[in-house]
């Protein structure tokens, strides 16, 4: 999976805090596969730093296939924060966007875009 710039990242994080104050988050691998097949993922983000890579690696194919935009960021640290856990997390879906909806359809355009 390719890395995003910076600006789409932090957007990306910003749009994770958001839901979670205002909507609804999934968090975990296997949560996140889950609301990906079932069509009710609007934003999944995929921690870089995950090991063994193989954990995450069928995320990008499903969302491509399902047709939700898909993020890259940089640690699982940051994203467990992003998402409010005390524990760092390998990936975090954003199922109902709450106050995120335009960000999110921001962060979309601009995946398509680059």
């Amino acid at each position: 999976m390719a890395e995003v710039s910076k600006e789409i990242q932090d957007k990306a994080y910003e749009a994770v805090e958001i839901a979670r104050k205002s909507g609804k988050l999934k968090k975990g691998t296997n949560e996140v596969t889950k609301v990906i097949e079932k069509g009710v993922a609007k934003l999944v983000l995929i921690a870089s730093d995950v090991n063994p890579i193989e954990v995450i690696m069928h995320i990008p194919v499903l969302c491509e296939e399902k047709k939700v935009p898909c993020v890259s960021v940089g640690s699982r640290s940051d994203l467990g924060a992003a998402a409010g856990l005390q524990v760092s997390t390998a990936s975090v879906a954003i199922v109902q966007e709450g106050d995120s909806a335009e960000l999110i359809k921001d962060i979309a355009n601009k995946l398509k875009s680059s």
